[in-house]
């Protein structure tokens, strides 16, 4: 079990991730950023349920650059920054699009 999320191939499709694995990258994401930038993080990782979401492209291309600041401080394992930046790339990908980001 795990989500499905819109944009995480390079051509676009989805990927998939594991509910452990997202909760692991919020875990570093908590750590890597300021309270303020988690606050903005955290209704999109805070979700357990696997109910599905959409994030607007604006707001995914906020997100895009809240996961590469955090990524890129040095504060996470490699693991967890990998999976962060791959995260930024496909919101990355809904944004330049002007496509809603989905999870499900």
């Amino acid at each position: 079990m795990g989500w499905t999320i819109s944009h995480g191939t390079p051509t676009g499709g989805p990927t998939h991730r594991s509910y452990n694995g997202v909760e692991r990258v919020a875990q570093g994401l908590a750590h890597a950023l300021t309270t303020h930038d988690w606050a903005l993080l955290w209704p999109v990782f805070a979700r357990r349920s696997g109910d599905p979401f959409e994030i607007s492209p604006d707001g995914a291309r906020t997100i895009a650059a809240l996961l590469t600041r955090a990524a890129d401080s040095g504060l996470m394992t490699p693991d967890t920054a990998q999976a962060a930046r791959e995260l930024a790339t496909a919101a990355t990908r809904a944004a330049d699009a002007r496509h809603l980001w989905t999870w499900s």
